[in-house]
């Protein structure tokens, strides 16, 4: 049945006439009779009876007019209670994110939800050798990416992207390597070097392809690994040296430093990713806000060191 005729036979029981509700309704007379008409059949039932110079709801048109009226309070419950929904922040938000990018932010950006007890933060972090950033965006309310720069494909996917932080790229050596006595690099020190490699189209591989067209010498890769912590292990125990995150990498007392790589962009891009009716759940924007405040305390931290 149609709810806007349900509506009108509401209007009838309470009204009286079919003159009252043409005037709240703003049409004829004769087109609220005709839809009353419509509704009858679409009921299969008579719902009114003349009455004097007017008419008059039947038993059934009674009852229906009653169930016009609890559909009404419902549909307005409904609302109220989606209104409240939209307006607080509220409910489950789930995230993933990639290794690092869950290192640095995911223990502060919980602390900083503790005091929610209304927001249900659910993470997840995902082997992302093998996945598009954005094509997680359908499945989960925040997706933490990382670039060399923020991907213009995300943009033209219509993606909400908020910017998080810049994280510089060092050079993670052996302690006792030639190289580690200078405060930092340039591409032509690391002419020459074995290197441990990440996954092709990373964002430290990206920074060896910057290496080689700064020098003009291709890069020797022994291997590529994803997991930083193997990376690691494998510079401090001089099978290469690598490109790793500043603010993730341990260098103390596992044999391993690190020294900035100058003269080229050696850094990634950390942002959020979400489609865009996500973003207008206030739930998922205060997640967003915690989190954009986590990043800036993370960077600040490093920066004061």
């Amino acid at each position: 049945m149609d709810m806007k005729r349900l509506e009108l036979l509401r209007e009838l029981a309470e009204r009286g006439t079919v003159g009252a509700v043409a005037d709240v309704t703003g049409v004829t007379p004769s087109a609220v009779s005709q839809q009353l008409k419509v509704l009858e059949k679409e009921a299969g039932v008579a719902l009114l009876e003349p009455s004097g110079r007017g008419v008059a709801l039947t038993a059934a048109g009674r009852a229906l007019a009653q169930t016009a009226t609890d559909i009404a309070v419902a549909v307005a419950k409904a609302e109220a209670e989606w209104r409240e929904f939209m307006e607080q922040p509220a409910g489950d938000v789930t995230l993933t994110t990639f290794a690092t990018g869950g290192e640095m932010l995911l223990p502060g950006l919980l602390t900083r939800l503790a005091d929610e007890p209304h927001i249900n933060l659910v993470c997840n972090d995902l082997d992302l050798t093998k996945l598009e950033f954005a094509d997680l965006t359908p499945d989960y309310d925040v997706v933490i990416a990382d670039s060399p720069t923020t991907s213009a494909s995300w943009h033209d996917r219509g993606l909400q992207v908020i910017p998080l932080m810049s994280e510089p790229l060092d050079v993670a050596l052996p302690e006792d390597h030639r190289l580690a006595s200078k405060a930092s690099l340039s591409p032509k020190d690391v002419v020459g070097e074995t290197w441990i490699g990440a996954p092709h189209d990373f964002p430290f591989d990206r920074v060896l392809s910057q290496v080689v067209a700064s020098t003009g010498e291709p890069v020797r890769i022994a291997q590529r690994i994803a997991d930083n912590g193997i990376v690691e292990s494998m510079v401090a125990a001089g099978h290469g040296i690598a490109i790793l995150p500043r603010f993730t990498t341990r260098e103390h007392g596992n044999g391993l430093v690190t020294r900035p790589l100058v003269g080229i962009r050696a850094k990634r891009e950390i942002s959020a990713l979400l489609r865009p009716d996500r973003f207008e759940r206030p739930s998922v924007r205060f997640v967003v806000q915690a989190l954009r405040d986590e990043a800036r305390a993370v960077a600040d931290a490093h920066q004061a060191v």
